[in-house]
């Protein structure tokens, strides 16, 4: 499995040719869909670990969406992430455009704090569910959720605001580049499930395991535990067992909670 997660989304091969890899190189004789079926089991244990991680928050994020076909269908992804540590925060595949998606990546980006952090900065484009997600906040959590869009327009800058805030923005859309480097080799998703554990894995890889140039080609969160993998195979390994781990206290945590109410 470690195997098939390193070439399937550190070296970007198709499922296909992730198969043919296994085959040449280690004479492992899997099929395709054995390939997507182990992507799928990683991507269900390791997303609570991702999800969950304890990100280092700035007072600025930065968010964008951008496109991907399902069945050859226009759908949409939505990321958000911190400008400071360039970690991804939320993310949320949907089939629409709508407010709810970008409240539900909002939500996974504000989890674990207890109240913006002083001059919080929100930096998107000029779409109008962003504005409307940021009321709901403020309507649902109060003052200390209360904040204002800083929308850059276009591709020009014709306002000051855009002029300023430009190279936020540009971070986020380096992001979705980078993804489509990914995505693209998939020609598109069969079904929502597939679109959902590959952005998954592919954010689990992006912020713990991937070498980064701005932050002098190391990964963006050091997870002391992965460091004791001497390989890449044996990183994902160890994420996977992190994962578990996660699940674990998740539902012991839910257990107590149930007990105490």
């Amino acid at each position: 499995m470690s195997l098939c997660l390193t070439m399937y989304v550190n070296l970007g091969l198709s499922l296909r040719k992730t198969a043919q890899a296994l085959n040449d190189l280690y004479g492992i004789n899997i099929s395709h869909q054995q390939v997507a079926n182990y992507a799928k089991t990683a991507a269900a244990v390791i997303k609570p670990f991702v999800d969950h991680y304890d990100y280092p928050k700035s007072n600025t994020f930065t968010a964008d969406e951008t496109y991907i076909k399902v069945r050859g269908i226009k759908s949409y992804i939505w990321f958000i992430m911190d400008a400071a540590s360039r970690s991804i925060l939320g993310y949320q595949v949907s089939d629409n455009r709508s407010v709810g998606p970008c409240i539900l990546a909002m939500r996974m980006a504000f989890r674990g704090l207890s109240k913006l952090p002083e001059k919080f900065r929100f930096i998107a484009d000029g779409y109008s569910a962003y504005p409307l997600a940021a009321l709901q906040f403020a309507q649902e959590l109060g003052e200390d959720f209360k904040f204002n869009i800083t929308q850059v327009i276009g591709l020009t800058n014709e306002d000051e605001v855009s002029k300023e805030f430009r190279p936020f923005k540009q971070m986020v859309e380096r992001l979705n580049r980078t993804f489509k480097a990914f995505y693209r080799v998939s020609c598109g998703y069969d079904n929502y499930d597939g679109a959902n554990y590959n952005v998954s894995l592919w954010v689990a890889y992006y912020n713990f395991l991937r070498p980064h140039k701005h932050n002098q080609y190391q990964v963006l969160n050091k997870v002391d535990f992965l460091e004791g993998a001497e390989n890449m195979p044996g990183k994902w390994q160890l994420l996977i067992f992190l994962g578990q781990q996660t699940i674990l206290n998740l539902q012991n945590q839910q257990a107590k909670d149930s007990i105490c109410s």
